[in-house]
């Protein structure tokens, strides 16, 4: 589900990661959020901040939120980058430097948590965000755009639209694919929740440490597919 990319790729493999990579990120949201106060998915609010900060001429202020912004964008390239490198040069198992990178920065960031939560939250904010740029890009880039799963908006907008399909597209094919869609997007969204619950009952009792789970689920996610390919050779 990692590896597989393009005409590879099946329903079941986005279907398995967009599961995964869902619940980290649900989790990373909440977790993130409770830490240091800021959203680390996704940078819709972080735009509107900051506008709000260069109006209110606080360009301090408003720079963070840049940064913010930044390095959600700086994640996407890079993960974009390696992925398009590796098609030019045929080095197939790139597709999992964007995912081991993540879940180096998952593991980095509670290992550190004594020093960094408390005098640099805007570090922690910045890794995170370049870590769901990775993961939102990476996911997006070998699913054809299939799969997305750092953010909800696009999401139910697109289950909105595929609902009010089924009253109108009456062909099997048609049908067919449309219930496809749809039960991707619902486990996105349902994932996510489990995710964002997850972090948000067990932050008081396991703080920033709740990563660890994100980062061991990227790394059982992993250990899966290559045993899964070592079983179809």
């Amino acid at each position: 589900m990692f590896i597989h990319t393009g005409s590879q790729r099946t329903f079941k493999h986005n279907l398995q990661i967009a599961s995964i990579l869902s619940f980290v990120a649900g989790l990373v949201n909440v977790t993130g959020f409770l830490s240091v106060a800021q959203l680390t998915t996704n940078v819709t609010g972080h735009f509107a901040f900051f506008v709000d900060e260069v109006f209110k001429l606080n360009f301090a202020k408003s720079f963070v939120y840049f940064l913010y912004i930044f390095f959600f964008f700086l994640g996407s390239f890079v993960s974009s980058f390696i992925i398009e490198w590796s098609f030019k040069n045929k080095y197939s198992k790139s597709n999992l430097i964007p995912a081991i990178t993540e879940i180096l920065i998952l593991f980095a960031i509670p290992l550190l948590e004594g020093k960094m939560v408390s005098s640099y939250p805007d570090v922690i904010a910045c890794s995170l965000l370049f870590a769901m740029g990775l993961q939102n890009s990476f996911v997006t880039t070998i699913s054809n755009a299939s799969v997305r799963t750092t953010h909800l908006t696009g999401l139910f907008t697109d289950l909105g639209i595929e609902l009010s399909q089924l009253f109108f597209y009456k062909s099997t094919e048609q049908r067919k694919k449309l219930y496809s869609s749809i039960k991707l997007r619902i486990a996105i969204i349902s994932f996510f929740f489990v995710g964002g619950l997850t972090g948000g009952v067990f932050y008081n009792a396991a703080g920033i440490n709740l990563l660890y789970i994100g980062g061991l689920v990227l790394v059982v996610g992993l250990i899966y597919d290559y045993l899964s390919l070592e079983r179809s050779k």
